[in-house]
């Protein structure tokens, strides 16, 4: 099968639980948290190449001419209206390992070669620019990376980004930043990488940091010709968005920071109870950094798909595998769950780890 994203099929099918850590969004805002929303939904209005206000409610968050925003459903839809912009068959695109997988799938879907360089747990798996250009080649025409790192929230500095920024204008390249994570991890008032120069393009959307994942608002910010072919390419896959969506996404704009500290609200606490719970459990090494999820991987270097397996079989409790993400010691924890969740989650994996049969 041409299109297909392993991750996506196993989230979709996987059974419910009653403690569910697979999950990497912030709590799903209620209708009554997005003040004056009910209000607001009308089917009514234009958004051939995007909802005017919604493109003026993105330009005014990031400072930037609205010229230079893209919308798309979700960060997904954004990064494959992106590289469907700007590659193409036989063009060599890099993308950083471990990756979240449907960014290895969107190339391979438009017949594009996937080149790889690594990001290491050693280096708190943030990028190495000397790996970025070793791995380039004369047919690179694309480099894909996450900022925060997903799986592991992982921050690259922004001198490393700029290099490889750097790295890839010397080959006429782009690079495609997901930071669907990002303000998470520093605040919605984070600039993107798409300001670091004109070959960056930066895609986010409201799903992950704020809890609004229905609305389905995602957005690219690139420069202003970037931006336009990416508009293009949207004509020939879902044409425009949502009105209703988009109106609500305007009002959700208008409340960012109070949506932030909702979210800050659910996140801080869970950070140290993982931190603390990390610090004590001696069957798994890690760390949490930046963003709603963190990445564990098993002391004994063992499968983790096994320990997921037995966790929800046993335990009714779900992580996300780290095979999913090419590295099947580990496993993913989204930590943007309620705090008594999140308790009963690792005091499953505690007593999972802990039990026979040892995890192998």
């Amino acid at each position: 099968m041409r299109f297909q994203a392993a991750y996506m099929t196993w989230a979709k099918a996987r059974p419910h639980v009653r403690v569910d850590l697979a999950v990497s969004n912030v709590l799903p805002c209620s209708v009554e948290e997005v003040q004056g929303a009910a209000a607001a939904l009308d089917f009514s209005g234009r958004n051939d190449d995007g909802f005017p206000p919604l493109l003026d409610a993105i330009a005014n968050r990031y400072g930037v001419a609205a010229d230079r925003v893209a919308t798309a459903i979700g960060t997904s839809g954004a990064n494959f209206l992106a590289a469907l912009a700007l590659v193409g068959p036989g063009d060599d695109v890099l993308v950083e390992g471990p990756a979240y997988d449907p960014l290895l799938a969107i190339p391979r879907a438009l017949g594009a070669n996937v080149v790889r360089f690594a990001r290491r747990f050693e280096d708190g798996f943030a990028i190495d620019p000397n790996a970025v250009r070793r791995a380039m080649t004369r047919a690179t025409k694309l480099i894909i990376l996450t900022q925060p790192h997903n799986p592991s929230g992982g921050l690259t500095p922004d001198g490393d980004l700029a290099a490889v920024a750097h790295i890839a204008a010397e080959h006429g390249a782009f690079v495609l930043v997901d930071e669907v994570y990002l303000d998470a991890a520093r605040g919605c008032g984070a600039p993107p990488a798409a300001g670091i120069a004109d070959n960056v393009i930066s895609t986010n959307s409201l799903t992950k940091s704020y809890g609004l994942a229905p609305l389905r608002c995602g957005w690219a910010i690139a420069s202003a010709p970037v931006a336009e072919r990416i508009r293009r390419a949207r004509d020939v896959v879902d044409g425009t968005g949502s009105i209703p969506a988009e109106r609500l996404s305007v009002i959700a704009f208008s409340q960012l920071e109070r949506l932030a500290a909702r979210a800050r609200a659910i996140v801080e606490p869970n950070v140290a109870t993982l931190r603390g719970f990390l610090a004590a459990t001696p069957e798994l090494q890690g760390f949490v950094q930046h963003g709603t999820v963190a990445f564990p991987r098993l002391s004994s270097g063992g499968d983790a798909t096994i320990f997921a397996e037995r966790l929800a079989r046993e335990r009714e409790t779900a992580v996300v595998p780290g095979r999913f993400f090419e590295a099947p010691a580990h496993f993913r924890i989204g930590i943007a769950v309620a705090p008594d969740v999140l308790a009963q989650g690792l005091s499953a994996i505690s007593a999972t780890l802990r039990s026979e049969p040892r995890i192998p």
